[in-house]
């Protein structure tokens, strides 16, 4: 379906809107932040919420592999097993997991960067409190993570390596097989931020123990609705820091005198799952591995070129690669001469019906950050790029 369904989406409006309404009112370019959901999404949670409202719901056998099957379609599009998917969001409580559930040692590394999104910051600073030692990164570039950076932090003390797969602001891609590769040759845990890059580029997974995303931005879903991965290698060294009466054998729901977990990354799974949400991203997950990964990342950085092009002729100063593997789906500009046109420039947009984000950097420079997905059209960057030269800012 993939070259088909994208030329439809360029030359057939009617059902690109009717597929994504967002479309409708708005160009929206704002995926790196809170993203809307396809109509497919909301059918799906809208008959999971009529059920709720009509009828008894079963909580048992049917509502398990009903989020089995959840499992497995996430797991066909991201990879892996099924068995290795926990169904928890935000991205923060899987990285909190992590942090939370190895068994840290007095005087063990953590190499991490303080400047990622504070999600995947403060489950790592915290265990300072537990003798673990955060080892910072120090890019040149913002969010510039490479593999030498990398390698030149690493010494006998370092258990984890806790990167995002790619920058929340610079869109900075990190080459996760090749970080992946080092942690793997020194027996180092590999976990990662992904939830700016699952859903628009492939997560080579050959040597990621751990990694969490929520499904609102690029994956289409709803807010708290998400995956953990766990890698079943690391599902018995990863302890459990939730309890309930879900991830615990409870049989006929009474509490037993031993604790034993149930099978796979369900062990993370305390409780009562937030299924409306959960079917909403299953039905968004079906969309993009419809479309395929490769042809929405190749889609993704074709409109990216366009973009950067644009506002680097606009005198916009770009952030992050423009291209290559280091380039994502994240478009950040500013002016570092001229705040006040940043900001200008951003309130010009939403004015026109342009959503994108304004973010701050660490120094308080504002930035503009534009996030097509793969239903976004040239037309729609072209227009973009049109109210800004109209607008003389």
């Amino acid at each position: 379906m993939d070259s088909d369904f994208l030329r439809r989406i360029d030359h057939d409006e009617s059902f690109r809107q009717a597929v994504f309404p967002a479309c409708r009112q708005q160009i929206f370019l704002g995926h790196a932040g809170v993203a809307p959901i396809p109509q497919a999404a909301v059918d799906a949670m809208t008959a999971f919420n009529i059920d709720s409202a009509t009828g008894e719901l079963d909580y048992g056998e049917v509502f398990l592999a009903r989020m089995d099957r959840v499992r497995k379609t996430s797991a066909d599009f991201l990879g892996g097993s099924a068995e290795e998917y926990a169904l928890l969001g935000p991205t923060s409580l899987g990285l909190s997991l992590v942090a939370n559930g190895l068994d840290w040692q007095s005087g063990d590394e953590i190499i991490y960067y303080p400047d990622d999104y504070p999600a995947n910051v403060y489950p790592w600073t915290h265990l300072e409190a537990r003798g673990v030692r955060p080892v910072p990164l120090s890019p040149q570039k913002l969010g510039e993570i490479t593999p030498e950076l990398v390698q030149a932090a690493i010494t006998s003390k370092t258990r984890l390596i806790a990167l995002a797969s790619c920058h929340f602001l610079s869109g900075y891609r990190l080459d996760i097989a090749a970080v992946g590769e080092l942690a793997h040759e020194h027996g180092i845990l590999f976990s990662l931020d992904a939830i700016q890059t699952a859903g628009a580029f492939p997560i080579p997974l050959k040597n990621v123990d751990f990694f969490s995303a929520d499904s609102h931005k690029w994956l289409l879903g709803p807010c708290a609705a998400g995956v953990v991965y766990v890698k079943k290698e690391r599902q018995e060294i990863l302890r459990p820091c939730l309890y309930g009466a879900w991830n615990v054998v409870s049989p006929n729901f009474i509490s037993q005198a031993q604790i034993d977990f149930e099978p796979g990354a369900r062990r993370y799974e305390p409780g009562v799952l937030n299924a409306a949400a959960l079917l909403g991203m299953e039905a968004s997950i079906r969309i993009l591995a419809e479309v395929g990964i490769d042809a929405i990342s190749h889609r993704l950085l074709d409109l990216k070129s366009g973009l950067c092009k644009g506002l680097e002729a606009a005198g916009f100063e770009m952030i992050g690669p423009h291209e290559g593997t280091g380039a994502s789906s994240i478009t950040t500009c500013t002016d570092r001469a001229n705040p006040a046109r940043v900001e200008k420039a951003y309130v010009t947009l939403r004015k026109s019906g342009i959503f994108a984000s304004l973010r701050h950097d660490r120094n308080g420079t504002p930035h503009i950050r534009f996030s097509p997905h793969f239903y976004n059209t040239h037309a729609e960057i072209d227009q973009t790029l049109r109210v800004l030269r109209d607008a003389d800012v």
